[in-house]
């Protein structure tokens, strides 16, 4: 078997087969959160009409984007993992892209789907740390700064209430 061939493929019952996706959509931000998690129930029902299956969905809810999307701001993101056939899948990207309420579409081939939650819906102490600075004890003791005489004195500025002529 040639070993470029690395997805993996499943066959469904008329012998088609079906590979591994991942889909991503924003649906546009005024819409309620039951109606975004219904999109996603509606479009898996279209993959399921077209002898595909969901494996998984996930809602991530409302987010910021990093640019206006149709004059939005936000939007609610939403993710499905699949098992479909390639005509199945072309079917429910294109009623997502004529359906008014979702902005972008995202579909991506994959070798196989991850166990459990997406990095999305992770906590973020488990995703990065960050929040959890530690010590930081690089810095040292600060101590009192007391009035800061290495500064110089403050009053050769002069009076700026009347913003005049600096030097």
């Amino acid at each position: 078997m040639d070993e470029r061939l690395t997805f993996e493929m499943r066959i469904n019952k008329n012998g088609a087969h079906m590979p591994l996706y991942e889909h991503v959509f924003i649906a546009r931000q005024d819409l309620s959160n039951a109606q975004a998690e219904s999109l996603i129930e509606h479009f898996g029902t279209v993959l399921a009409d077209n002898g595909g299956t969901v494996v998984g969905q996930e809602y991530w809810g409302v987010k910021t984007m990093a640019y206006k999307i149709n004059k939005n701001r936000k939007g609610h993101y939403a993710y499905l993992r699949t098992d479909a056939p390639a005509p199945a899948v072309q079917e429910m990207e294109r009623l997502m892209r004529l359906h008014d309420d979702v902005m972008r579409v995202m579909t991506i081939k994959v070798d196989a789907h991850d166990e459990g939650p997406s990095v999305q819906m992770q906590k973020r102490d488990e995703r990065d740390g960050r929040r959890d600075r530690g010590d930081r004890g690089d810095r040292g003791d600060r101590g009192d700064r007391g009035d800061r005489g290495d500064r110089g004195e403050r009053g050769d500025r002069g009076d700026r209430g009347d913003r005049g002529e600096r030097r």
